[in-house]
Protein backbone atom coordinates (compact mmCIF):
# COMPACT_ATOMS: atom_id res chain seq x y z
CA UNK A 1 0.00 0.00 0.00
CA UNK A 2 2.53 2.13 0.74
CA UNK A 3 4.60 1.98 -2.41
CA UNK A 4 1.27 2.40 -4.28
CA UNK A 5 0.67 5.98 -2.26
CA UNK A 6 4.07 6.87 -3.46
CA UNK A 7 3.90 5.84 -7.32
CA UNK A 8 0.73 8.19 -7.04
CA UNK A 9 2.08 10.64 -5.14
CA UNK A 10 5.00 10.92 -7.92
CA UNK A 11 2.89 11.16 -10.38
CA UNK A 12 0.90 14.06 -9.03
CA UNK A 13 4.33 16.05 -8.38
CA UNK A 14 5.66 15.43 -11.90
CA UNK A 15 1.95 16.35 -13.09
CA UNK A 16 2.67 19.77 -11.49
CA UNK A 17 6.03 20.19 -12.48
CA UNK A 18 4.84 19.94 -15.91
CA UNK A 19 2.42 22.63 -15.65
CA UNK A 20 5.08 24.97 -13.46
CA UNK A 21 7.55 23.81 -16.83
CA UNK A 22 5.20 24.57 -19.14
CA UNK A 23 4.37 28.63 -18.07
CA UNK A 24 6.30 30.89 -19.08
CA UNK A 25 10.03 31.87 -18.34
CA UNK A 26 10.48 35.95 -18.35
CA UNK A 27 13.96 36.88 -18.20
CA UNK A 28 14.18 40.48 -17.38
CA UNK A 29 16.94 41.97 -19.41
CA UNK A 30 17.62 44.91 -16.68
CA UNK A 31 18.77 42.74 -13.79
CA UNK A 32 18.24 39.35 -15.62
CA UNK A 33 16.21 37.34 -13.28
CA UNK A 34 13.28 35.14 -14.69
CA UNK A 35 10.06 36.90 -13.72
CA UNK A 36 6.46 35.31 -13.52
CA UNK A 37 4.10 36.72 -16.10
CA UNK A 38 1.91 38.64 -13.95
CA UNK A 39 5.18 40.56 -12.77
CA UNK A 40 6.00 41.56 -16.94
CA UNK A 41 2.22 42.52 -17.19
CA UNK A 42 2.81 45.25 -14.29
CA UNK A 43 5.41 46.97 -16.06
CA UNK A 44 3.51 46.66 -19.34
CA UNK A 45 0.88 48.71 -17.79
CA UNK A 46 2.74 51.46 -17.43
CA UNK A 47 4.10 51.38 -20.75
CA UNK A 48 2.51 53.58 -23.79
CA UNK A 49 4.00 51.30 -26.48
CA UNK A 50 4.07 47.54 -26.24
CA UNK A 51 6.57 45.79 -29.27
CA UNK A 52 6.76 41.90 -29.38
CA UNK A 53 8.98 40.14 -32.05
CA UNK A 54 7.90 37.44 -33.80
CA UNK A 55 9.72 35.01 -36.18
CA UNK A 56 6.68 34.99 -38.84
CA UNK A 57 6.28 31.37 -38.96
CA UNK A 58 6.89 30.16 -35.40
CA UNK A 59 3.26 29.49 -33.89
CA UNK A 60 4.38 29.65 -30.07
CA UNK A 61 5.65 33.32 -30.89
CA UNK A 62 2.35 33.90 -32.09
CA UNK A 63 0.77 32.26 -29.28
CA UNK A 64 3.34 34.58 -26.87
CA UNK A 65 1.64 37.69 -28.57
CA UNK A 66 -1.83 37.07 -28.43
CA UNK A 67 -1.58 36.04 -24.31
CA UNK A 68 0.51 39.49 -24.01
CA UNK A 69 -2.89 41.17 -25.75
CA UNK A 70 -5.65 38.82 -23.94
CA UNK A 71 -3.89 39.77 -20.39
CA UNK A 72 -3.74 43.60 -21.11
CA UNK A 73 -7.36 43.52 -22.53
CA UNK A 74 -8.39 41.82 -19.60
CA UNK A 75 -6.45 43.70 -16.85
CA UNK A 76 -9.58 46.58 -18.53
CA UNK A 77 -7.10 48.38 -20.68
CA UNK A 78 -8.00 50.16 -23.62
CA UNK A 79 -5.57 48.79 -26.29
CA UNK A 80 -5.23 48.75 -30.09
CA UNK A 81 -2.89 46.02 -32.05
CA UNK A 82 -0.46 47.71 -34.29
CA UNK A 83 0.45 45.39 -37.29
CA UNK A 84 3.16 44.74 -39.83
CA UNK A 85 1.39 42.55 -41.55
CA UNK A 86 -0.99 45.17 -42.87
CA UNK A 87 -0.55 48.51 -44.82
CA UNK A 88 -1.41 51.89 -43.37
CA UNK A 89 -3.22 52.08 -46.79
CA UNK A 90 -5.86 49.29 -46.22
CA UNK A 91 -7.22 50.51 -42.43
CA UNK A 92 -10.64 50.73 -44.29
CA UNK A 93 -10.59 47.06 -44.60
CA UNK A 94 -9.27 46.31 -41.40
CA UNK A 95 -12.02 48.45 -39.88
CA UNK A 96 -14.63 46.24 -41.61
CA UNK A 97 -12.86 43.00 -40.33
CA UNK A 98 -13.18 44.44 -37.04
CA UNK A 99 -16.83 45.56 -37.06
CA UNK A 100 -18.23 42.20 -38.35
CA UNK A 101 -18.95 43.68 -41.86
CA UNK A 102 -16.53 40.97 -43.15
CA UNK A 103 -16.57 37.25 -42.28
CA UNK A 104 -13.76 35.37 -42.88
CA UNK A 105 -14.54 34.21 -46.20
CA UNK A 106 -14.38 37.93 -47.15
CA UNK A 107 -11.61 38.78 -45.19
CA UNK A 108 -9.17 36.43 -46.25
CA UNK A 109 -8.38 37.43 -49.94
CA UNK A 110 -7.67 40.94 -48.13
CA UNK A 111 -5.68 39.25 -45.70
CA UNK A 112 -3.59 37.45 -48.58
CA UNK A 113 -2.65 40.60 -50.75
CA UNK A 114 -1.18 41.72 -47.52
CA UNK A 115 0.53 38.75 -45.73
CA UNK A 116 0.47 34.81 -45.96
CA UNK A 117 0.10 32.48 -43.12
CA UNK A 118 -3.18 32.85 -42.08
CA UNK A 119 -3.22 30.08 -39.71
CA UNK A 120 -0.61 31.11 -37.73
CA UNK A 121 -2.35 34.53 -37.13
CA UNK A 122 -6.24 33.74 -37.77
CA UNK A 123 -6.64 33.31 -33.75
CA UNK A 124 -5.19 36.83 -33.08
CA UNK A 125 -7.29 38.33 -36.03
CA UNK A 126 -10.60 37.08 -34.71
CA UNK A 127 -9.76 37.43 -30.85
CA UNK A 128 -8.99 41.06 -31.09
CA UNK A 129 -12.27 41.24 -33.47
CA UNK A 130 -14.44 39.43 -30.87
CA UNK A 131 -12.77 41.37 -27.73
CA UNK A 132 -13.50 44.58 -29.47
CA UNK A 133 -9.65 45.38 -29.88
CA UNK A 134 -9.14 47.84 -33.06
CA UNK A 135 -6.17 46.62 -35.37
CA UNK A 136 -4.18 48.97 -36.95
CA UNK A 137 -2.12 48.97 -40.21
CA UNK A 138 1.16 50.24 -39.90
CA UNK A 139 2.86 49.16 -42.96
CA UNK A 140 3.54 50.99 -46.20
CA UNK A 141 3.62 48.79 -49.64
CA UNK A 142 5.18 45.62 -51.05
CA UNK A 143 6.25 47.75 -54.00
CA UNK A 144 7.68 50.10 -52.43
CA UNK A 145 9.80 48.25 -50.10
CA UNK A 146 10.95 45.70 -52.79
CA UNK A 147 11.83 49.09 -55.05
CA UNK A 148 14.02 50.71 -52.40
CA UNK A 149 15.67 47.29 -51.76
CA UNK A 150 16.50 46.41 -55.46
CA UNK A 151 17.07 50.33 -57.03
CA UNK A 152 17.43 52.39 -53.41
CA UNK A 153 15.60 55.21 -51.91
CA UNK A 154 16.61 57.73 -54.88
CA UNK A 155 14.54 55.70 -57.55
CA UNK A 156 11.90 57.02 -55.72
CA UNK A 157 9.97 59.73 -57.18
CA UNK A 158 10.50 62.85 -55.36
CA UNK A 159 7.53 63.18 -53.85
CA UNK A 160 7.41 60.46 -52.42
CA UNK A 161 10.94 61.73 -51.00
CA UNK A 162 10.06 64.33 -49.54
CA UNK A 163 6.84 62.57 -47.63
CA UNK A 164 9.33 60.19 -46.19
CA UNK A 165 12.43 62.76 -45.22
CA UNK A 166 16.16 61.45 -45.28
CA UNK A 167 16.68 57.69 -44.47
CA UNK A 168 19.95 57.28 -44.28
CA UNK A 169 21.78 54.16 -43.67
CA UNK A 170 23.68 55.20 -40.55
CA UNK A 171 23.09 52.32 -37.67
CA UNK A 172 24.46 51.05 -34.82
CA UNK A 173 27.24 48.14 -35.27
CA UNK A 174 25.08 45.58 -33.82
CA UNK A 175 21.88 46.61 -35.98
CA UNK A 176 24.47 46.51 -39.26
CA UNK A 177 25.71 42.71 -37.87
CA UNK A 178 21.57 42.06 -38.04
CA UNK A 179 21.14 43.50 -41.61
CA UNK A 180 24.49 41.16 -42.78
CA UNK A 181 22.69 38.63 -41.12
CA UNK A 182 19.37 39.17 -43.09
CA UNK A 183 21.24 39.14 -46.34
CA UNK A 184 22.70 35.91 -45.32
CA UNK A 185 25.91 36.90 -44.19
CA UNK A 186 27.00 38.84 -47.51
CA UNK A 187 27.01 42.09 -48.67
CA UNK A 188 30.50 44.60 -47.65
CA UNK A 189 29.85 48.13 -48.51
CA UNK A 190 28.47 48.13 -51.55
CA UNK A 191 25.18 49.41 -53.37
CA UNK A 192 23.35 45.74 -52.81
CA UNK A 193 24.09 46.48 -49.11
CA UNK A 194 23.01 49.99 -49.07
CA UNK A 195 19.60 49.13 -50.72
CA UNK A 196 18.92 46.42 -48.49
CA UNK A 197 19.84 48.76 -45.57
CA UNK A 198 17.25 51.70 -46.81
CA UNK A 199 14.64 49.09 -47.26
CA UNK A 200 14.86 47.91 -43.74
CA UNK A 201 15.17 51.67 -42.22
CA UNK A 202 12.81 52.27 -44.75
CA UNK A 203 10.04 49.72 -42.30
CA UNK A 204 10.96 51.39 -39.22
CA UNK A 205 10.57 54.64 -39.93
CA UNK A 206 7.20 54.13 -41.73
CA UNK A 207 5.67 51.76 -38.69
CA UNK A 208 7.19 54.03 -36.12
CA UNK A 209 5.54 57.03 -37.80
CA UNK A 210 2.06 55.38 -38.50
CA UNK A 211 2.31 54.07 -34.66
CA UNK A 212 3.04 57.28 -33.23
CA UNK A 213 0.24 59.16 -35.57
CA UNK A 214 -2.18 56.96 -34.04
CA UNK A 215 -1.51 57.96 -30.80
CA UNK A 216 -1.26 61.04 -31.46
CA UNK A 217 -5.30 60.72 -32.25
CA UNK A 218 -5.61 58.00 -29.39
CA UNK A 219 -3.49 59.34 -26.66
CA UNK A 220 -5.70 57.44 -23.69
CA UNK A 221 -5.27 53.83 -26.00
CA UNK A 222 -2.02 51.62 -25.69
CA UNK A 223 -1.02 50.29 -28.83
CA UNK A 224 0.59 46.72 -28.98
CA UNK A 225 2.45 46.69 -32.51
CA UNK A 226 3.40 42.90 -33.73
CA UNK A 227 5.98 42.94 -35.89
CA UNK A 228 9.08 41.00 -36.90
CA UNK A 229 11.83 40.52 -34.16
CA UNK A 230 14.29 42.54 -36.97
CA UNK A 231 11.80 45.54 -36.41
CA UNK A 232 10.55 45.06 -32.73
CA UNK A 233 14.01 44.87 -31.07
CA UNK A 234 15.39 47.80 -30.02
CA UNK A 235 17.57 49.00 -32.54
CA UNK A 236 14.47 49.03 -34.90
CA UNK A 237 10.72 51.03 -34.29
CA UNK A 238 11.55 51.87 -31.03
CA UNK A 239 14.60 53.36 -31.91
CA UNK A 240 12.66 55.59 -33.95
CA UNK A 241 10.53 56.43 -31.00
CA UNK A 242 12.45 58.70 -29.29
CA UNK A 243 11.91 61.54 -30.63
CA UNK A 244 8.09 61.28 -29.81
CA UNK A 245 8.56 60.72 -26.35
CA UNK A 246 6.56 57.66 -26.05
CA UNK A 247 7.58 55.20 -23.10
CA UNK A 248 7.68 51.76 -24.64
CA UNK A 249 8.58 47.98 -23.68
CA UNK A 250 9.90 45.01 -26.09
CA UNK A 251 9.30 41.78 -25.63
CA UNK A 252 11.40 39.73 -28.04
CA UNK A 253 11.24 35.82 -27.88
CA UNK A 254 14.14 33.60 -27.28
CA UNK A 255 15.43 32.64 -31.03
CA UNK A 256 18.91 30.00 -30.41
CA UNK A 257 21.71 30.80 -32.25
CA UNK A 258 20.34 34.41 -33.06
CA UNK A 259 19.77 35.92 -29.28
CA UNK A 260 19.33 33.62 -26.66
CA UNK A 261 19.59 33.99 -22.59
CA UNK A 262 23.30 34.01 -22.84
CA UNK A 263 23.55 37.00 -25.53
CA UNK A 264 20.48 39.39 -25.31
CA UNK A 265 21.19 42.80 -23.54
CA UNK A 266 19.15 45.10 -21.90
CA UNK A 267 20.16 47.26 -25.16
CA UNK A 268 18.14 44.58 -27.45
CA UNK A 269 14.93 44.43 -25.53
CA UNK A 270 13.40 44.53 -22.06
CA UNK A 271 12.08 40.80 -21.88
CA UNK A 272 12.78 37.97 -23.29
CA UNK A 273 10.67 35.05 -23.36
CA UNK A 274 12.53 31.87 -23.03
CA UNK A 275 12.18 29.20 -25.14
CA UNK A 276 11.32 26.31 -22.48
CA UNK A 277 9.63 23.86 -25.08
CA UNK A 278 5.76 24.22 -26.50
CA UNK A 279 4.16 25.15 -23.26
CA UNK A 280 6.11 27.67 -22.42
CA UNK A 281 4.16 30.11 -24.74
CA UNK A 282 1.12 29.82 -23.29
CA UNK A 283 0.44 32.76 -20.04
CA UNK A 284 -0.35 30.02 -17.07
CA UNK A 285 -0.71 31.56 -13.69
Amino acid sequence: MKTRHFVLFLIVLLSFSGQAFAHPHLLRLADRKVIAFEEMLDDLKTSEVVLIGELHNHAGHHRAQLEVIRALHEAGLDIAVGLEMFRADQQHELNRWSAGELDEAAFLPIYKENWSMWPLYREIFTSARDAGIPLIGLNTSRELTKQVASQGLASLPEEAREALGPIPCVVDPDYMQFIRQSMGGHGGMGTTFLYFCEAQLLWDVVMARNLTDYRREYPERKMVVLAGSGHSWKYGIPSRLTESGLNYRVILPEMPGRLDRRTARVEDADYLWLDEGEGSWERGY
